[in-house]
């Protein structure tokens, strides 16, 4: 019998005569896969090889076992003769960067380790054989550096101060300005940081390094920086990330060598047009790293941020020209903008990595579109690449002109958006300050160890990095405002201080950051809600278009029906009339008719609050135009209007005894509100305030030309209730305003509700859905105290999703599929929509598609999400 190493093929092989099938992202990893892509379709990569994901979970539990080490050396043979160097040996030294790899991209994640081989030896090998010991010597130096952090877990700011140190003494800019012995020098000191902090050195046999850095990178899938990454991106745990082993090229070998990142667009804006940086004679972790701030690809990328520094286009056309191609030819192979990593040694392009580029909200949709548009996707595919989140960010605010501010520096703006918050310079602080109040993170660079406290700050600003570097790849990817290399600006740890030129700015003190222009500014400032741009109007016509189910706004003001009415709603799915009483002039009034025992004082009352509600009715029924609006008849207990505390405060406010108040609350206080006297049974002990509503709407209705009006009865659950409610309409319609039409619905939030649709739904026009009081009454869970105890019962897995946020489809799901199925079978005509807050929820959504819900209201911001969830389950199928 074979044993599973005979058998168990660990290793795929890309760019060397050896292809393997290309396999898929899910057993080579993101990388591994788009590298086998790229090889397979003749673009200049180096050759290497791909440990699959697999090899992750089984290297955690067997350790650096035979299975697929055996395979590593024998697949390092292979490298070896395709590049005519050797690995721990001369004449010319095989090296090689080490690269995680997982089947959902990543960026800076997890490990990767560069220039792997190199020792004392090795060293001087590289040296003879380029000829230049310089760029030998600073390999090493590199490579200590990364070994020694990401191996050994020595603090990374330790060598960065070696070196910095350096530059100062040899009044070097960087670290390409630094002599030989110079770099002798800071190997030294690297190679005493090492022993200093572990007492040992690391490898110089480098079989055992590379032994060790595939087990670190093997175990830094589950580093808590990717397993949070992971749980703010929803990405499930899949099998771990791939390794991907390759040989070294070098864009550390003098002036005409470079490395850089390109993306195929514009990340932030989406424009089609090249967009990236370049550092020379340098390696790729420096400009991931955000340490150093690098030059522009383009032309016109160096004139946007008014750069004094050459494009690469302009220093190095041929290269531009080559690679400029070469992006273009992976466009269009893959139909998705293109997030290329590249080094140029000596003059020789070579691409190490294509994936499908993080990019803004904004640039998200006006990728998408342009590139339907250009003919390259369809629109189905169109509303499979915009997700919810970015929706959602889209309609964050942006800066109003109209006031003054004072811009403190210029950056780069590396994710737009504009925010303000308190300063906060370590993740420590992020933590404690964003418990009270918006943080945005002050770096001088941020690592992959920020991914926490960058998910807490509401934006990002570094002093260091181009838009390129850590902090802002994965700002994009969170939707947080970002500005980097805001080089004006220096921290000052000791004091927690910010300081820019004259102004000084402690912890705490507010800021204000714009992503989309770099621009830093004092204070907090104000911000107005975005416009909608040509891609976004076009892309929400492609959702109106294939969604089945209408979507209508829960609103009751003005303000809130204009929003909605911006995004294209089918009308008022919720009108929530006990809102209208809200603002305090009408609240006094609506206590004071509470309040008040004799029946003709509240009556006088009722009239001067029926003149508040017909006003605010005639504005509604005026902005919808002739589309549906369904009000719902006053629904809370009475006693939830009045305060709990300073009764006599309240007593002087209505101009009451306080003796009076006191009993009159007395009286109408709950042991269980949500369960008492609320709904249509305040119609039925208090029939005059529904009187009084009834009265205002149908008057209302008469005051303007066109008007779709459905009455909505509330926490109905017996026939007899609404056949009674029915009566009292009818009354107040045939003395009011018998010409109008108008139509009768009740909400369904109670379980026997439900098992009696059949008998409800002859009786009606309309079935609501009212998920929020539903799941409340099914589960036996509060909505506002549930929040208490729901997080324990998610962790521990008993529940997937909190009920109140994503319908519970086994119980709830199954009252509302009965209710629609018996409802239906009574009366064909009825119209059935869900108004909870479910109705913006896209899972929830969903599930209301596939059981014939006719619409789904949610709230005014809520419904571009609510439209592409509908979208989305059409384009599903």
């Amino acid at each position: 019998m074979l044993d599973e190493k005979q058998v168990k093929k660990w290793i795929y092989y890309f760019g060397y005569g050896k292809e393997d099938a290309q396999g898929d992202p899910s057993i080579l990893g993101n990388k591994g896969y788009g590298l086998a892509r790229m090889s397979s379709l003749g673009f200049p990569i180096p050759p290497g090889f791909t440990i699959i994901t697999e090899g992750c979970s089984y290297y955690g539990q067997q350790g650096p076992t035979s299975a697929i080490w055996d395979q590593v050396v024998a697949a390092l043979k292979g490298l070896e003769e395709a590049t005519g160097k050797h690995f721990g040996a001369g004449p010319f030294p095989l090296l090689l960067s080490v690269r995680s790899g997982a089947k959902t991209s990543m960026p800076g994640m997890m490990d990767t380790l560069l220039n792997l081989g190199l020792n004392d030896a090795t060293t001087e090998l590289l040296g003879h054989a380029t000829q230049d010991f310089r760029f030998a010597y600073d390999s090493y130096r590199r490579f200590i550096e990364m070994y020694g952090s990401l191996i050994m877990g020595i603090d990374y700011h330790l060598f960065v101060a070696v070196m910095e140190r350096m530059q100062t003494v040899e009044q070097a800019h960087d670290a390409a300005g630094l002599s030989l012995d110079a770099l002798h020098t800071v190997i030294d000191g690297y190679k005493k940081i090492i022993l200093d902090h572990t007492g040992t050195t690391y490898p110089q046999d480098p079989f055992e390094q590379l032994k060790k850095a595939i087990a670190a990178i093997f175990a830094s899938w589950n580093s808590p920086r990717a397993v949070t990454y992971r749980r703010l991106n929803h990405i499930e745990d899949q099998r771990g990330t791939a390794v991907t082993i390759q040989a070294m090229v070098f864009g550390n070998r003098g002036v005409d060598s470079l490395t850089g990142v390109l993306f195929t667009r514009n990340p932030s804006t989406g424009a089609r047009s090249l967009f990236g940086e370049y550092l020379i004679n340098a390696q790729g972790e420096e400009l991931v790293s955000g340490l150093v701030t690098p030059r522009q690809v383009t032309k016109e990328g160096r004139e946007a941020i008014q750069d004094p520094q050459e494009a690469l286009e302009e220093k190095y056309p041929v290269v531009f020209s080559e690679l400029s191609g070469l992006a273009m030819a992976l466009e269009h192979h893959f139909a998705e903008m293109q997030d290329i990593e590249y080094t140029v040694e000596q003059g020789k392009v070579w691409l190490l990595q294509a994936r499908n580029g993080k990019r803004s909200a904004s640039a998200a949709v006006k990728i998408a579109v342009d590139m339907m548009q250009e003919g390259k996707i369809d629109a189905c595919e169109v509303l499979k690449r915009i997700d919810y989140e970015q929706i959602e960010r889209l309609l964050h605010p942006t800066l109003d002109a109209d006031q003054t501010i004072e811009v403190l520096t210029q950056g780069l703006p590396a994710a737009p958006g504009v925010v303000s918050g308190a300063i906060a310079f370590t993740p420590e602080e992020v933590e404690h300050l964003s418990k009270n109040e918006h943080v945005i993170l002050v770096r001088e660079e941020t690592s992959p160890d920020d991914i926490g406290s960058m998910a807490m700050a509401v934006g990002i600003l570094t002093t260091k990095g181009g838009m390129t570097a850590h902090a802002a790849v994965v700002a994009r990817g969170m939707g947080k405002p970002c500005v980097c290399g805001a080089q004006a600006i220096t921290i000052d740890r000791q004091s927690s201080t910010l300081v820019i030129g004259q102004t000084k700015m402690k912890r705490g003190s507010y800021l204000t950051i714009n992503g989309t222009t770099g621009e830093v500014i004092k204070g907090k400032v104000a911000t107005v809600r975005p416009k909608p741009f040509p891609e976004f109007v076009t892309f929400m016509g492609l959702v109106d278009q294939s969604k089945r189910m209408e979507v209508r706004a829960n609103a009751e003001t003005v303000q809130d029906a204009t929003v909605a009415l911006s995004f294209g709603i089918a009308g008022i799915g919720l009108c929530r009339t006990e809102h209208m009483f809200f603002h305090a002039d009408r609240m006094c009034l609506f206590r004071k008719m509470i309040l008040t025992s004799c029946k003709a004082a509240r009556a006088d009352i009722l009239t001067e609050l029926k003149v508040v509600q017909k006003s605010d009715f005639i504005a509604l029924f005026q902005i919808l135009d002739g589309l549906p609006i369904t009000v719902r008849l006053l629904d809370p207990p009475l006693h939830e209007f009045l305060p709990s505390q300073d009764i006599a405060e309240l007593a002087l406010q209505v101009g009451l005894p306080l003796d009076e108040v006191t009993k009159r609350m007395a009286q109408l206080a709950e042991v269980n509100p949500m369960l008492g006297n609320r709904g249509v049974r305040l119609a039925i002990t208090f029939p005059e305030i529904y009187v009084m509503q009834l009265e205002a709407l149908f008057e209302a209705a008469l005051a303007v030309k066109q008007v779709a009006l459905e009455i909505m009865l509330p926490l109905v659950f017996d026939a007899k209730e609404v056949v009674l409610l029915k009566k009292i309409i009818e009354e107040v319609y045939q003395k009011t305003a018998p010409q109008i039409r108008y139509k009768v619905g009740i909400m369904i939030e109670l379980p026997r509700a439900a098992l009696q649709a059949a008998i409800l739904a002859p009786l009606v026009d309309f079935f609501s859905i009212g998920t929020n009081d539903l799941t409340q009454t099914t589960l036996g869970i509060s909505r506002d105290d549930g929040a208490k105890f729901l997080d324990c019962y998610q962790q521990k897995g008993l529940l997937q999703a909190d009920p109140f946020v994503t319908l519970d489809q086994e119980g709830v799901g199954e009252l509302i599929q009965m209710a629609v199925a018996r409802g239906r079978s009574a009366n064909p005509n009825l119209k059935i929509g869900v108004c909870g807050e479910h109705g913006g929820d896209p899972a929830s959504i969903a599930f209301f598609d596939s059981i014939g819900i006719d619409y789904i209201s949610c709230s005014p911001y809520r419904v571009p999400i609510a439209k592409l969830a509908a979208a989305k389950v059409v384009a599903g199928h």
